[in-house]
This record gives C-alpha cells, structure tokens and sequence, in this order.
C-alpha cells in the first residue's frame, strides 16, 4: 500500500506541476479547501460509503466561482476507469465522477482523471457534470489543458450555452413581469434594455449609476450616456437623431423617472443577467430573444407582420448562404438584426483572429434596411452591442431609389431576409416582391436566402404566380426547404414556412434541378414559460446531417 501511495505521488507532482504554472488565475488546494461549502458537500462523499472524501486537487478560478476543477490520481493507468464506472477506491475516472456527482448539487463541476506516473504514459479523462445535472459528460482531449483554455472551454460549451440561455429565457419572463408592473409599454420594454445595455458598455457610468439616488438624473444620465457612445461610434447624424428620439421615453415615464431606485434597479438586474450571457456568448442575438418575450404581451405589433427568425435559423440560413470572411451581407428587413448577427458570427470566425479583418468586417460588410423606427433603433444598438463601430443601417424602405443605390454601392454578395408576412390586405407587399427586390440589390452570382411562407413556394395563380415568373426570369432557384410547422410559436405566429434559395441575375436555367428538402424536424420542443427550445440539444447533429 506504501509503494502505491508513493507512485501516486509521481503522478500528482505531475497534476501539481502544470497547474502551479497557472497560479495568477486560480487557487490551487489539496485535498481540503478553505472554501466551507466544499468541504461539506465533500463531508459525505467517501467512496467507502462513509465519512469524508477527498479528491486529489480541488480548483478555484479566482474570477469565475461557479466553476470548480477537482482532480483524482492514479499511479496504475489500468486503474484509470472500471467498466461500470463503479469502483469509487481503486479507479481514477470512478472516484472523481462519485466526486463530481455530490460537488455538482452547488456548483458546475470539472472533473479530470489522471492515471500514469510519468509524462509519456499520462492517461488523462475530463468530465463536466453542471450544477444540478444527474449527468457528468466527456469533454475535452487526452491531456492536461492550461487553466484558461478549461474555463474558455467550459465557458463556450454547448451544455453550459443552454444552462446560460435557459437562465436568460427565466430572467426575460422575470424581467416582463417587472415592467408590466411598472407600467412600461410592451413597445418600450426592449429600448430599455438596448439602451440600458449600451450605457453599461461605458466604465464611468457602470461604475458610477449606482450613486444616483434620484431617479429623474439618473434617466438623464442613462439615455446621455448612450447617445455619447454612438456619437463616438461615428454614426450618421440623421441616425443618432432618431435612435435619441426613440430613447426620449426614458426621461418621462413616470415608473423610470420618477420612482426612485426602480431605474437602478432594473439596469442592476440586467448587467447581472443579461450583460453576462453576452459578454460570454459573442454574437447571439439576444435582443432579438427579448423581443419576442416580450411581443408575446402585445398585440398592437402582429397586425404589422412582425416574425423574429430564431437564432438556430438564421445562422443555419447564414451558412445556407456560404458566408465568410470575405463576403459582404444584406439583410432588406433587418428587424433587430439577427441575420447580421448570425453572419457576423461566422465571418468573425472565418477570420481566424486577424483583428484588421474583423473591424473591416463589422465596419464595411454588414448591411441592412429597417423601415419601423422604434425597430432601427434596436437594431442599430444589437449591432452596437456587438461592436460594430459603424452601423450600416439604414432607417426606411428597402423599395426606395436612393437606399437600393447606395446598397448596390457595397456590392453585396448574400442576402438574408425574412420579409414581413402578409396581414390579408389587397395592398400590402408581397413576401416575394421582397425576395426579387433582395436579389436586384445582390452582385450577380449572389446568393439569396429567404425564409417565406409556404403558401407563397406554392401558388399556382394570381400576382405570386407572376412574381415566380420573374423570380425564374431572371433568377435562379437551387433550394426550397420546408420548415417546422410551429417554428414561429414564440412569436405567437401560426405561418408554416419555408426557406428559398436563390442564385442572382442568373435566368432559371431548363433543366435545372432544384433541390427540395423535407426539414420539419430541428429538434425543438415546445416549453412552458420557455416557448420553443432545444431541451435535448439535438440541433446541431440533426443540422449536420
């Protein structure tokens, strides 16, 4: 027993070792941890059933504390796992998940097994069990990983992104309730939060609101702060005056502006809850999310054709579309941006970190067209909160003259849209006079990806027939894939869609084939209080498929 116990201290020098190297950004404890809440949950989880239990390590970022690394050692590496994983003393990976299994009831846990007494023959399993998730699962490689590469891996996890967006849907709801008891118009509620979001991006006033004690200055303080920050973004005049005059509300609702502590209060909230999740998940649209939270109370906005594409289909149309590094994107129906958003994503990805690159993209290849003014407005601060220096948004039709030349000018080359949906009026727009204006905007050989309803794919007579016609003429189709019947749920929209692609100012040829997929399935379940969501995180294998 000696002997082993003396191997296994090879193997936990080696443990030691790589993470003394990362001593700034964590606490490193043996066995027992300062932190009482540790050592009481480890009070009952002895792999003899009784008594305390202690992994090797235990691991603290001092800047993150949900997080909790826990490390077990094992000189023998054919003692590293047993086949039921339930011999808790002898094996590696069975004792650190029993661990694991009790620390996960207060925190998220990262496991790591490590059995073998030199570099060499390290065999090296990790496992992140979230905080109240039954389940431990395998992530990472084969080998010991610095400190920030575990908490950036575990920060952009896909089960710690849906633990974060289950939070966020809950916080939303939380937050809806709060401003209908204030008495904040449905149609107010979201350029609050993008206000508030953008003022919290400056350090003076993220430091300093919380002085503010009388609520009238502190409306004055919030909305000057944010149109300072797009002053010095550099955006257009004619564009700051209208995003002010959309923020104007602030300074007289009589909940923000004259009740005091109820404005502190609720920005104290949302740099809590909300700020978080985006300075953790880049590039999600999540104004957008709130949006339809709270769209779902008000009436007034269904009558205008108002259908947010969710985020799984608008980057799913963005790779549809081939996005990358080098393209420059349209969006003629921008809503509160989430196709920009989606497509900066990839394109910041393709980039691979050249810095030049991606303030080009952000400044220089991102364009869109909003006609409501209180939407511009959000989506000028979504693109804002994404540090797009320089919104290339503009505020009114994407049918007029002047707008359509000055897109033409930037020769773009993918056009994502979702059109405003028809309200049964003889005058309103076809969806599919929004796709055809889409494309005459796109450089030849463009692509176009629209998400229309099913019923405009399908006609056979009357005016969609003869914009079909000239869609063929001097289009080409390559796609249509029909979409779930309910994917609009959570903006309390009943249309069954599908999406349409389209090759620019290339005539149709004859026998062209186009391709037509059945895609009625994303994996999305319909959740009360959480509207349609991804409880089983089945999109991406359904979406690589």
């Amino acid at each position: 027993m000696t002997t082993i116990r003396n191997n296994e201290r090879k193997t936990e020098d080696i443990v030691r070792d790589h993470f003394r190297k990362h001593i700034e950004s964590i606490i490193l404890e043996e066995q027992i941890s300062d932190n009482p809440k540790i050592n009481k949950i480890l009070s009952n989880a002895s792999k003899s059933g009784n008594g305390h239990g202690f992994p090797e390590f235990i691991i603290q970022f001092k800047n993150n504390p949900d997080l909790l690394i826990i490390v077990e050692c094992k000189a023998d590496v054919t003692k590293h796992e047993s086949k039921n994983r339930d011999k808790y003393k002898d094996y590696s990976v069975d004792g650190i998940l029993l661990y694991s299994s009790y620390l996960a009831k207060e925190f998220d846990v990262l496991s790591i097994a490590v059995s073998g007494q030199s570099e060499s023959e390290l065999r090296v399993s990790h496992f992140l069990q979230l905080k109240n998730e039954k389940k431990a699962l395998e992530k990472f490689s084969n080998k010991l990983l610095t400190a920030d590469d575990y908490l950036q891996g575990y920060l952009k996890s896909p089960e710690k992104f849906r633990q974060d967006y289950d939070k966020l849907l809950s916080f939303s709801k939380d937050l809806n309730d709060k401003l209908h008891g204030y008495k904040i118009l449905e149609s107010d509620r979201s350029l609050l939060i993008s206000c508030i979001l953008i003022a919290l991006e400056n350090l003076a006033f993220l430091k300093s609101y919380k002085d503010y004690s009388k609520a009238e200055d502190l409306a004055k303080y919030l909305v000057d702060t944010v149109e300072m920050e797009f002053k010095n973004s550099g955006i257009q005049d004619q564009k700051l005056r209208i995003v002010k005059s959309r923020f104007e509300f602030i300074k007289t609702d009589t909940s923000l502006s004259t009740k005091d502590g109820v404005l502190r209060e609720i920005i104290a909230d949302i740099n809590d809850n909300i700020n978080t999740f985006i300075r953790t998940h880049k590039y999600f649209d999540v104004l957008g999310q709130l949006y339809i939270e709270f769209l779902r109370y008000a009436n007034s906005d269904k009558g205008l054709g108002i259908v947010l594409t969710p985020p799984h289909i608008t980057e799913f149309m963005a790779e549809l579309g081939e996005v990358n590094k080098n393209s420059v994107v349209y969006d003629s129906c921008t809503g509160t941006g989430g196709f920009l958003v989606s497509a900066m994503k990839l394109m910041v990805k393709d980039a691979n970190g050249d810095q030049e690159k991606i303030k080009k993209i952000k400044q220089h290849q991102l364009f869109g067209v909003e006609y409501q003014a209180n939407i511009f407005a959000l989506a000028c601060s979504n693109m804002f909160i994404h540090q797009d220096g320089k919104t290339n948004i503009s505020n009114g039709s994407c049918f007029e003259k002047t707008i359509m030349e000055k897109i033409k000018d930037n020769k773009p080359t993918v056009g994502l849209l979702n059109p405003p949906y028809k309200a049964n009026k003889k005058n309103d727009t076809e969806e599919l006079e929004f796709i055809l204006n889409n494309l005459d905007c796109l450089e030849q050989g463009g692509k176009c990806i629209g998400i229309v309803p099913m019923s405009s794919a399908l006609a056979k007579t009357g005016k969609i027939l003869e914009l079909k016609k000239k869609l063929f003429e001097q289009h080409t189709l390559d796609a249509v894939l029909s979409m779930p019947d309910e994917l609009f749920f959570n903006s309390n929209v009943g249309v069954v869609s599908c999406i349409m692609v389209f090759t620019a100012k290339r005539s149709q040829p004859k026998d062209k084939k186009i391709f037509f997929g059945y895609y009625k399935d994303d994996g999305f379940v319909k959740r009360k209080n959480k509207g349609r969501i991804d409880a089983y995180d089945k999109w991406q294998a359904i979406k690589g498929n």
